[in-house]
């Protein structure tokens, strides 16, 4: 694709990179067959090919005018499921480019008044791990009002209340476990290796059972666990394009995790597959900041999702679980963002599960951290194609590896959805998962 940046932008190191990125393109559209948007509207603009053209008309003509409805509307269609990415033949890095695309919308596009305020409160509560939990706790007797909401969901900022109503659950009871200095062993088992999990923010909130069955399963493997307290990875505001907000996050990470680092944790441990995908990014994401780029990337190259490290460890041959039909719906930040498409499905077959391919299951199920609140009508669309697809499986149960996709599923299933680790504990002498 040819480019036509002014010799003046092109002093910016930000604009450099998005002009590689944009003539890497060659127009050949393989991308458009497994974008989940273009599947649903048929539309070229809502497409990555389409985008891509839209976001090198808003960024060349940065100087002379803002962003326009048509840019924004149809990037922020866009799931970032990166499925276009697994397809180019040419190896466009579409994710740097539409996350540098969302960062200049913000900094130069006047949105709605609606839309400021909902993407305002998504971005101050739910990366807070104690805000998003009051605001769980607050959101259920405001539940009470959804059947009056929903004659009003004409008006943008209703349509928004209703779709936060809706997703929203009561937290766990159970008190996360993420106290300062939290170090996690089994009594008798010799530790092979030390590891730092961070355990989030939403997830923490909603499913802590899912970082108790990973220190359970870890620490009767031999491995050591330290739980910092509970943090954001940066990835909603990044995703919103509150670029300060989200690098304020990743610094703060950052200081936080090379001190584990440098006390011996082989690895920064993920449960949650979108915040692993952000977080393996932190050194592009600082590589322009000489205080922070190396400090970035080491902690992102010591990033790893949880079946990275289970992978390398010894099971015990006996098996406490049920030999299960689950399916699997691996997560986009997991099989796309990652590349992560064998080892988790090894690691429960290893466990003794039968796993069971979804069909099209390399498109997005909606979810997409914020999207189902922001773009409810189309998450809705691609939630009920994937439950679809997965009934055709006939599972006794659902397994994934990221609790956006948790949540997003498991009000439409008839069989439980519970992570991928909770199902291995149990294989390994755990407690059976909730609802399984």
């Amino acid at each position: 694709m040819q480019t036509h940046f002014s010799l003046a932008q092109l002093a910016e190191t930000a604009v450099q990179d998005a002009d590689k990125i944009l003539r890497t393109c060659v127009h050949c559209g393989f991308c458009t067959a497994t974008c989940p948007t273009y599947l649903l509207l048929g539309d070229e603009l809502d497409s990555p090919r389409g985008r891509i053209y839209l976001m090198k008309d808003m960024l060349e003509n940065a100087e002379a005018r803002a962003p326009t409805e048509a840019h924004v509307t149809h990037i922020d269609r866009c799931l970032t499921c990166l499925s276009c990415m697994t397809t180019c033949p040419s190896g466009v890095h579409y994710m740097h480019l539409v996350d540098q695309s969302r960062a200049h919308i913000e900094h130069h596009y006047r949105r709605p008044w609606a839309d400021r305020l909902v993407r305002g409160i998504l971005g101050k509560l739910m990366p807070n791990p104690t805000l998003f939990r009051l605001s769980l706790l607050a959101a259920q007797p405001a539940r009470l009002a959804l059947p009056l909401l929903r004659r009003f969901t004409g008006h943008g900022l209703v349509k928004r209340l209703v779709a936060l109503l809706e997703t929203a659950r009561p937290p766990a009871a159970r008190t996360p476990i993420d106290r300062p200095g939290l170090r996690k062993t089994a009594p008798g088992v010799t530790v092979l290796k030390r590891v730092a999990l961070m355990s989030g923010c939403v997830q923490n909130s909603l499913r802590p059972d899912i970082n108790e069955a990973t220190v359970r399963l870890l620490t009767r493997l031999g491995v050591e666990v330290l739980v910092p307290p509970a943090a954001c990875c940066g990835a909603l505001n990044h995703h919103l394009g509150q670029e300060d907000a989200a690098l304020t996050r990743v610094k703060a990470n950052v200081a936080a995790w090379e001190k584990l680092l440098d006390d011996g944790c082989a690895a920064i441990l993920i449960t949650a597959s979108g915040c692993g995908t952000t977080v393996k990014d932190y050194g592009h994401m600082l590589k322009d900041d000489p205080a922070w780029a190396a400090r970035a990337a080491r902690v992102a190259a010591s990033a790893k999702d949880v079946s990275e490290i289970l992978e390398h460890l010894d099971f015990p041959a006996t098996k406490a679980a049920e030999p299960l039909r689950l399916a699997y719906h691996s997560a986009c930040s997991m099989q796309h963002g990652q590349r992560l498409k064998t080892g988790p499905k090894a690691l429960l077959e290893q466990a003794g599960f039968t796993v069971l391919d979804v069909p099209e299951g390399h498109i997005c199920c909606g979810s997409a951290g914020t999207y189902s609140l922001l773009q409810p009508e189309l998450s809705q669309q691609l939630r009920d194609r994937k439950l679809g697809n997965i009934a055709l499986t006939q599972p006794q149960a659902v397994a994934t590896g990221n609790i956006g996709c948790l949540t997003q599923l498991q009000a439409g299933l008839p069989v439980p959805i519970v992570h991928t680790v909770e199902l291995l504990d149990w294989a390994y002498g755990g407690p059976r998962p909730a609802g399984v």
